[in-house]
């Protein structure tokens, strides 16, 4: 790394008989705290120490003062008076030293007991988050002759006038990089808003330019590009000139990814298909289905190499806690790229299209942007402790940093200033549906948006993550004190942060609930054609799932969805958008539920019995008794419901749909009856990722308490993968979410590549004949589709099985009141 990351130079001093090398960073991270290395972060402090002695990080006497007694610390240990004044006497660590001296002594005194490594780590802590790190300057011109300075950084070009930072160029936005004798010139991507597409600056002499043009190359280089290339093999020591040859190629993946405003390239182009990478699972008759399992190519895939795994293993902690607190880090990163969704993402393509009005902007990201800022100072935390408590440091031989108590503590006691901003969570959620029925061209960016890859889910579903995650930190905490005896250090602060925690998710688990019926509501009245006033207040989803319906043409499978009031019946219909077609809407007042069922209903192919609504003379036929069960007992629950209830509902559609038998059967067209008959309608839309889709597919079924389990069993981390015929595994970032599990190359990717849905699948450890023999490994099984994941540790393979098991197998989905008997079904 430290290879990677310095350029050694070299200077001639009085003639070329006396050469000094000096050793100086190159490549300047964003958060060099999280170098793996102590050396390496030692020789970064050492950077720092340097650039501050030259003036060329420049901050407050107050930042500059505590810098330096961090760098005193680091040097001769704890404060001595004598010591420190003879150090500073010899060693010159700031400019005005002499001026700020009694405060760099009093500041060093807070310091005692901190070793050099933590001493280093703060003082990187401390500079990464200065203006001029890592800056350096290289002196141009614009066009109109006003003097400024460019510099290169991880995140692309910057520009100076003085030492005031006026503007940056992500490499997201750049699409080529060029120079012409001395005029170095930036193309950018046509949509980002500027008043030309190509900038130029002139710069002292073609060889400056050239310089800073490679500097910008090798820079984009090694923060942007995945792969490391080979280096060619040198016969000789030194030769004349450099070999090396700058090929500036903007790849496929440098198209924007932080400012999503390429319309050929970027995760927010227009195009309604969809782009997560699928593998078909034809049945007889049937088109393939998006639904059934993700291919990823293996070629660019990070393997990792049996010694390299087995070692990584014997080099990390083996106790539970750490694995533990490894599941809030993994499950932190992927909560903050779903903030991103709306604070970066959306926010762009709604700026883009000016489409929302700007009290709506307000509402919506005044209470999200705090909350993200936040749990990005939260996740560096947590990240930095995690590398502490892996060895990283001497740290590790003290103890002192196995523990993520005192980190959990302090940010879930700042966490509570955010309560006021969660509780408005309801009003954004509500004007923002009521702003997208008014505003058409706010309902077009919202759908569009909803298409794009980065928009895995619904896009409401992530204005919820804030108040869910709270949820989650009360589940891992307990699990943390659950496992740490009374005595244990960290057993305190643990039991503490889960107090705080506890009392938050009390305050909001009404809302929440409230919030997420809310949010089901909103997302099927987009994806239902034929029906008005979805979320009309009072109205409560219940379960969604696949059943055949008896018709005059026999079983046919359709797609109900009962409510508190109601319960409709769709088809899928043929559209470019995979929307469902209401066909029927049947009032859950006066129905009466039985499973007696006269002989010309009986499905000769199925020994099952059926459901029968009497009401409306609608059989129906349930893919097995688990399903049957859960559909009965929900009816009859929601039956009940509508008796206590002393005003009939009057939200439903026109009676027409309902009042006579199968009305809405001679409006089926052909198309639609087909439709229903085909699995897929070879349709590649994003949202056929969908619950409601994978029900369709899978012919289940899900309850809104299913969804709130699924809440509460999210999970990310990297797995390695292994398919049933294939010798390598792949190591792939995978996040569980919605039923469904989504891969990524790596934790930085911004959406996925493919998608797992686990409803209908099965969860176990490989037999005998899976030869599978190695530790960890679970299998996934539906009909001929077998995958094998292997995960780190015991801990995080039993999390792995059970939240997996929660959404793949009915059984685990079962509800335990299911009737035993037809005594207990409404009058029958």
């Amino acid at each position: 790394y430290c290879e990677v990351l310095f350029l050694t130079s070299c200077l001639f001093v009085s003639g070329p008989m006396n050469t000094l090398f000096r050793l100086s960073v190159k490549f300047f991270p964003p958060d060099p705290g999280q170098l793996q290395e102590e050396y390496t972060r030692y020789l970064f402090s050492l950077q720092m120490k340097r650039d501050l002695l030259e003036g060329r990080l420049s901050c407050t006497e107050n930042t500059a003062s505590l810098l330096a007694s961090h760098l005193l610390q680091s040097e001769i240990g704890d404060y001595d008076d004598m010591a420190d004044r003879d150090f500073l006497k010899l060693n010159k660590l700031l400019p005005n030293q002499e001026r700020i001296q009694e405060r760099i002594m009093e500041l060093h005194y807070r310091h005692l007991g901190q070793t050099p490594a933590d001493s280093d780590f703060q003082v990187l802590e401390i500079a990464r988050k200065l203006e001029m790190y890592g800056v350096r300057f290289h002196p141009a011109a614009d066009r109109e002759g006003t003097k400024i300075n460019l510099a290169v950084a991880h995140i692309g070009l910057q520009v100076f006038q003085g030492n005031t930072k006026i503007n940056t160029f992500n490499w997201s936005k750049i699409r080529k990089l060029s120079f012409k004798r001395k005029r170095f010139l930036i193309k950018l991507y046509p949509e980002v808003h500027v008043s030309t597409d190509t900038l130029e600056f002139q710069m002292v002499s073609r060889d400056q330019c050239k310089i800073f043009w490679k500097n910008c190359v090798e820079h984009h280089s090694f923060f942007r590009l995945l792969d490391q290339p080979q280096p060619k093999s040198k016969a000789i020591l030194f030769s004349r000139g450099s070999s090396f040859r700058y090929r500036y190629l903007w790849s496929s993946m440098d198209s924007p990814q932080l400012s999503p405003f390429n319309s050929k390239s970027s995760p927010l182009c227009l195009s309604p298909s969809f782009q997560m990478s699928t593998l078909s699972l034809p049945g007889a008759g049937q088109a393939p289905s998006p639904l059934q399992s993700p291919i990823l190519s293996e070629v660019g895939t990070n393997r990792l190499e049996e010694e390299e795994e087995e070692g990584r293993r014997k080099r990390y902690p083996t106790d539970k806690a750490y694995f533990i607190a490894k599941e809030i880090l993994t499950t932190e990163r992927t909560y903050l790229k779903d903030l991103e969704v709306i604070t970066v993402w959306f926010r762009s393509a709604v700026i883009k299209e000016n489409a929302m009005p700007e009290g709506l902007m307000t509402l919506l990201f005044s209470n999200i942007d705090p909350i993200y800022e936040f749990h990005r100072g939260f996740l560096k935390e947590i990240d930095q402790r995690l590398a502490l408590w892996e060895g990283r440091s001497n740290a590790h031989v003290k103890g002192d940093y196995q523990r993520i108590g005192d980190v959990m503590l302090r940010n879930m006691c700042a966490l509570k200033e955010f309560t006021n901003y969660l509780q408005k969570h309801d009003e954004v959620l509500t004007e923002l549906e009521k702003a997208t029925k008014r505003l058409k061209k706010l309902e077009t960016v919202y759908k569009e948006f909803e298409l794009q890859k980065v928009c895995y889910l619904p896009l409401n579903t992530f204005l919820l993550k804030p108040i869910q995650r709270l949820m989650h930190y009360k589940l891992i905490l307990e699990r943390l004190c659950k496992h740490y005896s009374p005595d244990h250090p960290d057993h305190n602060n643990c039991r503490e942060a889960l107090k705080e925690v506890a009392e938050m998710t009390n305050q909001l688990q009404s809302s929440l609930i409230r919030l997420e019926n809310f949010q089901k509501l909103s997302e099927l009245q987009r994806d239902l054609i034929g029906i008005e006033n979805l979320t009309a207040p009072g109205r409560e989803f219940i379960r969604e799932g696949c059943l055949y319906k008896l018709t005059k043409k026999g079983l046919q499978q359709r797609m109900f969805f009962l409510f508190s009031d109601q319960l409709l019946y769709t088809s899928k219909g043929v559209t470019a958008t995979n929307q469902f077609k209401v066909h029927g809407q049947l009032p859950l007042h006066g129905m009466i539920v039985s499973i007696k069922l006269p002989a010309l209903f009986v499905n000769p192919s199925c020994s099952l019995p059926q459901l029968i609504c009497f009401a409306s003379l609608c059989g129906c036929d349930c893919s097995s008794k688990v399903e049957m069960g859960k559909w009965i007992e929900d009816l009859n629950m929601a039956i009940e419901m509508t008796k206590k209830s002393q005003e009939k509902s009057d939200l439903f559609l026109d009676p027409g749909l309902w009042s006579s038998d199968e009305v809405s059967l001679d409006q089926e067209s052909e198309d639609d009856m087909s439709s229903s008959r085909n699995s897929l309608d070879k349709q590649t839309h994003h949202r056929a990722n969908s619950t409601m889709h994978v029900c369709w597919h899978r012919n289940t079924s899900v309850s809104m308490s299913d969804h709130s389990l699924a809440v509460e069993n999210q999970l990310s981390g990297y797995l390695l993968r292994k398919f049933k015929n294939s010798n390598g595994w792949q190591k792939l970032w995978v996040v569980f979410t919605n039923f469904c599990l989504f891969f990524y190359k790596t934790h930085q990717d911004d959406f996925p590549l493919a998608s797992l849905p686990l409803l209908g699948y099965t969860v176990s450890s490989p037999g005998e004949s899976d030869s599978i023999h190695k530790e960890y490994v679970f299998k996934l099984h539906f009909k001929s589709h077998v995958y094998f994941f292997r995960a780190e540790s015991e801990y995080t393979f039993e999390r792995w099985m059970e939240v997996i098991k929660s959404a793949a197998s009915a059984t685990g989905r079962m509800s335990l009141l299911i009737p035993k008997g037809p005594l207990q079904m409404n009058g029958n």
